[in-house]
């Protein structure tokens, strides 16, 4: 998996139990939170895909070609993970869990700070 640039501002919450994710290649992340440049974008979160900030619409796409470039045998494997700054609302998050349910993409991590109890 490649570095992104982080775009947005993303303090992760703790969380009691953890688990990790074996297969790191299966997995797309989905950055939410306030832009670190608040002079040019403002301070209400944004959606980044990759290293560029995206709109709702963009989502579902980008799921779409990961599928696409993924082989077929490992495609129900795949696995959307959720990096949301822990002071954003959920309005935001409801909406993109929305555009991920419309092309079945059900399997859904959030990342969180490490926490006490393993899995």
């Amino acid at each position: 998996m490649r570095d992104q640039d982080m775009k947005v501002k993303v303090s992760l919450p703790s969380a009691e139990q953890v688990e990790k994710l074996k297969d790191k290649s299966l997995v797309s992340y989905i950055l939410i939170g306030p832009p670190l440049d608040t002079a040019t974008y403002g301070s209400e979160p944004l959606i980044q895909l990759n290293d560029q900030f995206a709109e709702l619409v963009d989502v579902a796409p980008f799921i779409i070609l990961k599928r696409e470039e993924t082989i077929e045998a490992k495609r129900k494997a795949l696995i959307t993970a959720l990096k949301v700054d822990e002071d954003t609302k959920m309005g935001i998050v409801t909406d993109v869990k929305q555009e991920l349910r419309h092309i079945q993409a059900f399997k859904i991590n959030y990342n969180t700070m490490g926490g006490g109890k393993k899995n």
